[in-house]
């Protein structure tokens, strides 16, 4: 008795999986109208009236304004975080004694919410675009830190032996041995922090009242513009995506070493 496997082409189990994630998109968005239709005030936002006011609210400069000052502050802060934290969380994961001062901060920090720092943040820098790359760096750096500092504690000792073997230097082993092994705990933090990026600015803007995708979002939501006020949360998880689809990019492109492994989606 044989077993007949039939293996199907790539592209088509690709165009499957478009349709598939369409089709839930659509069934989303219809149960979202029907349930607002029903049940929800006039004023509640829904799919039919997000489209209508898409048009409308893309065509208003002010927008685009709010979300230049909104996305630049999330990258501008995000890459002070990254370098720094990356830099720190080496330190962490190979240097006992700064893993010993400073691991139980690290944990304090992590874990303190946005809402606990933002008054104090408001109070050091004010109320300007300052206060919001504060939070921003503050809100990305601790997952950075984390991770970075897991992938370097880590690397398997064989590796830094082989290195030691062949007279690497420490700048050698750090680029040439602990960085690249580190990549997918890397990785890891830099997706958590971009999301927690967006958020820092986003909550920033509420709290301190500046110009931006969050300001533009709350006095839309308060002048009962819910539709309106949906169009920039779309930009903002658009914005997201295209973090995510940029960083795969990047991964293929400089990193060809670096396979995932077999993942959903």
């Amino acid at each position: 008795m044989t077993l007949a496997v039939t293996l199907r082409p790539r592209s088509s189990v690709a165009l499957t999986d478009f349709a598939v994630r369409v089709l839930a998109g659509v069934v989303i968005l219809l149960v979202w109208e029907v349930l607002a239709r029903l049940w929800a005030p006039p004023f509640v936002a829904r799919p039919s009236g997000i489209a209508q006011a898409f048009p409308v609210v893309l065509a208003d400069p002010a927008f685009w304004v709010a979300a230049k000052a909104t996305l630049g502050a999330v990258f501008y802060g995000l890459g002070i975080a990254f370098v720094i934290g990356t830099i720190i969380g080496v330190g962490i994961g190979r240097i006992r004694a700064i893993d010993r001062m400073t691991s139980i901060y690290i944990s304090g920090f992590f874990a303190m919410p946005l809402t606990a720092i933002l008054p104090l943040v408001s109070l050091w820098f004010g109320y300007t675009a300052d206060a919001r790359l504060a939070t921003v760096v503050f809100a990305c750096f601790f997952s950075i830190v984390t991770n970075v500092a897991d992938g370097a504690r880590a690397v398997p000792p064989d590796y830094i032996e082989v290195s030691r073997s062949f007279r690497g230097g420490a700048l050698s082993r750090l680029f040439d041995v602990i960085l690249p092994a580190s990549v997918p705990y890397i990785l890891a933090g830099l997706r958590l922090a971009a999301g927690r990026a967006l958020i820092g600015a986003v909550v920033a803007e509420f709290f301190v009242s500046i110009p931006g995708l969050g300001f533009l979002i709350l006095f839309q939501a308060r002048s009962f513009k819910h539709n309106e006020a949906m169009v920039a949360v779309v930009l903002l998880a658009c914005a997201g995506v295209l973090f995510e689809i940029a960083l795969r990019q990047i991964t293929a492109r400089w990193l060809p070493w670096y396979r995932r492994g077999d993942t959903v989606g």
